[in-house]
């Protein structure tokens, strides 16, 4: 893995390589502490309502807060980033949820309740946390050519699920060692470290040339209507609902898989069904991104095929399995398959409007943190009420199904942004 860190940015710029190693790496690191901070109050949530008392339902609603402030940020998050630079977004959020992923056993002692701050705590991780992936879009889009893109976003996107096993593993055993607090302290004070290490030895604003669109002596200006005829695109309307099925389902399945493997096999080890679809994820994420690179013109719509139907078949084997080692095997392909929307969608939002392409993921991003949390819920309601995973599994392919189908009709790559554009004369 340590390779592919080092080539990717090598590929973008030539007379910069060094420079541009550094910022992989960096990028890679903050999108794996994005995840373990994410992921630190489910690790820790049974453990907390052990010791405040708290039901089923007041757990959901600490971890649910987390998707509420998590779709406010989307959009102004990209807009910020395409008009100052991702980085300094990426960075400056990242003290921000660092410092409540530090204070949140703090919050949980000295607050009025311990369900209220803990609550508000997750509301306001999400809140800065919603500017990530923007930011990412954004500086990759305006920063990197198009033939790398695939295989940066898919690089980018291993820290996702670097970070999310980190927590299932050293996450699991420090809170058995040391209590859950160690959780959230540890990964705090990593956020601060990457803080501090990036201020002192990254050039911040440097990293390659900016491409925004210009000819001429013109500069481009896109307004609020013009805002509203991108969205009537056929190809950008395709993009956004595929992604929005895509999320929505993923964040479904995530929330639902530790309770589905607790009810079929409740004697296994939590760890093996925590961490093994993520390490499977990985590989798939990098070797995706690498060939889509080398492929033909839109390849984006034969990686969104992979990620949203292919998994899904192996989504529907999970109505029928009987032992633990298949359910684990078709969780982890279903999962694995999936990562590679970092070779679909989100290559094509900077194909199709590198100029905005910030704003627009941010937006695709709340439009599929919303509809997710609804899901969830939906399938929560669904799962107590048939007593059934088939009915679960069934409804997250139908989504998928749906989105992709409506993707594969209308996809295109045809950059649309600049008909969107008012010319000011500078």
């Amino acid at each position: 893995m340590t390779y592919f860190l080092m080539v990717v940015f090598e590929r973008i710029q030539d007379d910069e390589p060094s420079l541009a190693r550094i910022w992989t790496i960096v990028l890679v690191l903050s999108t794996c502490l994005l995840y373990w901070a994410r992921m630190a109050l489910p690790i820790s949530a049974v453990a907390m309502a052990r010791e405040y008392g708290w039901s089923k339902t007041e757990s959901g609603l600490a971890l649910g807060g987390f998707f509420w402030g998590y779709c406010f940020t989307q959009i102004l998050g990209g807009h910020a980033s395409d008009r100052l630079g991702g980085e300094w977004v990426l960075w400056f959020s990242t003290i921000c949820w660092g410092a409540i992923t530090l204070a949140m056993p703090l919050l949980a002692q000295l607050g009025p309740s311990p369900l209220i701050s803990v609550t508000i705590g997750r509301f306001l991780l999400g809140l800065f946390q919603g500017v990530h992936y923007p930011s990412l879009a954004s500086l990759c889009s305006q920063r990197v050519v198009e033939g790398d893109r695939g295989f940066l976003m898919s690089t980018l996107s291993t820290g996702c699920y670097l970070g999310t096993l980190m927590a299932g593993g050293l996450g699991s055993l420090m809170l058995e060692w040391y209590g859950w607090e160690s959780v959230f302290y540890s990964t705090g004070l990593l956020c601060g470290l990457w803080v501090l290490m990036v201020w002192m030895f990254v050039p911040i604003g440097q990293a390659v040339q900016t491409q925004m669109p210009s000819s001429h002596g013109f500069s481009f200006s896109l307004s609020n209507m013009s805002w509203l005829s991108l969205l009537r695109k056929p190809s950008v309307g395709a993009m956004v609902f595929a992604h929005l099925c895509y999320n929505s389902t993923f964040y479904a399945l995530m929330s639902w898989m530790p309770t589905f493997f607790k009810d079929k096999f409740p004697h296994t080890k939590a760890w093996v069904y925590n961490t093994t679809p993520w390490m499977v994820a990985i590989p798939f994420a990098l070797l995706g991104g690498f060939v889509s690179d080398y492929l033909i013109k839109q390849v984006f719509s034969h990686f969104q095929f992979l990620a949203m139907g292919v998994s899904s078949v192996f989504i529907l084997l999970l109505c029928n399995i009987v032992t633990f080692s298949s359910a684990v095997a078709s969780m982890s392909l279903a999962i694995g398959f999936s990562t590679f929307t970092s070779s679909g969608v989100s290559v094509n939002v900077q194909d199709l409007a590198p100029s905005c392409a910030g704003a627009l993921y941010g937006f695709m991003n709340m439009c599929g943190a919303f509809v997710g949390l609804v899901l969830v819920y939906i399938s929560g309601y669904m799962i107590e009420v048939t007593t059934s995973w088939n009915m679960f599994f069934s409804l997250i392919t139908l989504v998928n199904v749906l989105g992709v189908g409506v993707f594969l009709l209308f996809a295109d790559d045809h950059r649309v942004d600049l008909e969107q554009y008012t010319v000011i004369h500078v």
